[in-house]
């Protein structure tokens, strides 16, 4: 698993990639500026004090406020980038990592965008529910990885396998190495506690669970 992570994570960086890291960089970023902006708007309306000290004081902590909340809205934004990225991230990885073989079939346009758009959700609530538990000492960042480890476990890992198991079968096949996804997904999770690194993450996570699928699919080969 560590093996496919490390050379997933360098893979994203070679020039077959660079144009969707930056596509993916500029969106994942816009997103989050454009939702810091808009919690701040909502904030200061939202906020009529009436001494000029007190409505400074609650602006600094608004700001730190929204900084915290934004760290646990790259889950989700990066959630919905991979959405979009996702065929063309896993088309990359299976080119040029088994050009000898045949390669995935993405789904349909319309159900790939409700994937996308469930998958943002789930990790949207997944996220809020992390962010309410930081206020519990000693559960908030346990609660972050856990969360996190699962939901994009799980969610990364069926997108891939969709491209050769359809949804049930990706479904079911993730149930199956239900332990070992949510190993998977606490590596991706771990990603996301790192500032700015996190970033990658939409393209780390699809083309680290390309591969991880492919190794399970092998390992299930040879065991029957």
């Amino acid at each position: 698993m560590l093996d496919d992570a490390i050379a997933a994570f360098r893979q994203i960086l070679t020039p077959p990639f660079r144009a969707i890291l930056w596509r993916s960089l500029a969106l994942t970023l816009g997103l989050l500026i454009l939702a810091g902006i808009g919690l701040q708007v909502l904030l200061n309306s939202a906020l009529a004090l009436p001494y000029p000290w007190l409505d400074t004081a609650a602006g600094i902590l608004s700001g730190i406020g929204i900084v915290v909340g934004l760290a646990f809205m790259v889950g989700p934004v990066t959630s919905l980038m991979a959405g979009l990225f996702a065929d063309e991230i896993a088309e990359k990885v299976e080119e040029t990592t088994w050009p000898g073989e045949p390669a995935g079939v993405a789904l349909p346009l319309g159900r790939s965008l409700v994937v996308t758009v469930r998958f943002a959700l789930i990790a949207l609530a997944g996220n809020l529910l992390a962010l309410v538990l930081l206020l519990v000492p000693g559960v908030n960042l346990v609660a972050f990885f856990v969360i996190n480890g699962y939901l994009l476990g799980r969610e990364y890992f069926e997108a891939a396998a969709m491209r050769y198991r359809g949804e049930a079968g990706a479904r079911e096949f993730r149930r199956r190495h239900g332990v070992a996804v949510f190993a998977a997904g606490l590596v991706i999770a771990a990603l996301l506690l790192v500032p700015i690194v996190n970033l990658l993450s939409p393209l780390f996570a699809v083309a680290f669970m390309v591969r991880f699928h492919k190794r399970l699919t092998r390992i299930n080969a040879q065991a029957v």
